[in-house]
């Protein structure tokens, strides 16, 4: 049910496009409108989120640990995946970021007749999301061409070395094919796996095939329907100078491309695909080890006022000798019997 209504929703976002270029002649909405709404749907649910996840209180250390934390100097400890200071900290947090190595080391778990337990490795989905990830980076910074007038030097670099597998007119980039490859991957082992299918929700496939759309609307843009890229610059430029334009016959495949990409930024924000910005929030992984070399107390404790037992004695004494409790003092003698 979820990946039909994923598919379907995705669907029907192309078709508004091309409808509304096509038969109500929309593209200056779909060309200015659209992009400007988007752009600031990411700001703001991004800064929301991440405001958000900064106030929430972290009063103790609850770092996932994966080796020896530190203790005496003779036992070897793993510094990366138990870290004790913000040094080792910085480094697991790099790793995690640039290699997804938590992921690395995950494995898959079944359980076989005997009962046995087996462990597999799941190297397939670590190579799988790293390779996604560094795809659509490269594609990203290769777009900034088109909204610089002087293009960056770094640019030209990667667009050359991306594309230097030059086979036919244009050259094929790899980033496009490692791209497509993986999210196809990533959509077919949560369709084919049936605890994944099990678990899946509707926000889990239709990041999925809104990425597919941009990535094959892309490729359909440089070797099959080709655009006046000239056009689509000038459109690109005039979108970040604030002075948006839409030039005639850009082709309304451009179109579709473009609000799959606006509908991405706005989505954003309110999906699973905040991971990006909450890693760096996740204090799991944020924050060393170190609850057994410092003592920290929760900054967010509020004085409370306690009644301490003597003071509850002086409050109950007399109600609680008539009830023939025991005190720690005796009552004085007039409160008694009224004599000395």
């Amino acid at each position: 049910m979820g990946i039909r209504f994923s598919l379907a929703a995705v669907v029907a976002l192309v078709l508004a496009v091309f409808l509304g270029v096509k038969s109500a002649g929309l593209g200056h909405f779909f060309g200015t409108t659209v992009p400007y709404i988007a752009i600031f749907a990411f700001m703001i649910g991004f800064l929301y989120k991440v405001l958000k996840w900064a106030s929430s209180p972290v009063p103790f250390r609850i770092p996932t640990t994966a080796g020896q934390e530190k203790s005496l100097p003779w036992i070897k400890r793993n510094k990366f995946d138990n870290p004790s200071n913000n040094k080792e900290t910085v480094v697991r947090m790099l790793l995690e970021v640039l290699l997804f190595r938590s992921l690395f080391r995950n494995t898959k778990t079944e359980l076989a007749k005997g009962p046995k337990i087996y462990y597999q490795w799941e190297k397939w989905l670590w190579l799988a999301g790293l390779a996604f990830h560094y795809s659509f980076l490269v594609i990203l910074l290769r777009h900034l061409r088109f909204f610089t007038d002087s293009v960056p030097f770094f640019v030209h670099a990667l667009d050359n070395a991306d594309g230097f597998l030059q086979v036919g007119l244009p050259g094929i980039y790899i980033s496009d094919m490692v791209f497509i490859i993986a999210v196809t991957y990533l959509l077919i082992r949560r369709v084919v796996i049936p605890q994944m299918r099990y678990i899946s929700l509707p926000a889990d496939y239709f990041p999925l095939f809104l990425l597919l759309g941009i990535g094959v609307t892309g490729i359909l843009m440089r070797y099959f329907i080709r655009v006046d890229l000239l056009k689509v610059k000038q459109l690109a430029l005039g979108i970040v100078t604030f002075h948006p334009v839409v030039p005639d016959g850009i082709g309304v495949i451009f179109f579709i491309h473009f609000f799959l990409v606006c509908t991405l930024f706005a989505y954003f924000p309110f999906s699973k695909l905040m991971h990006a910005g909450g890693v760096f929030l996740s204090p799991s992984r944020n924050l060393p080890n170190d609850s057994r070399i410092k003592r920290h107390i929760n900054p967010w404790n509020y004085p409370v006022k306690v009644h301490t037992y003597a003071e509850y004695e002086d409050h109950f004494r007399e109600k609680m000798v008539e009830a023939g409790l025991p005190v720690e003092k005796e009552l004085p003698a007039d409160a008694t019997t009224g004599k000395n």
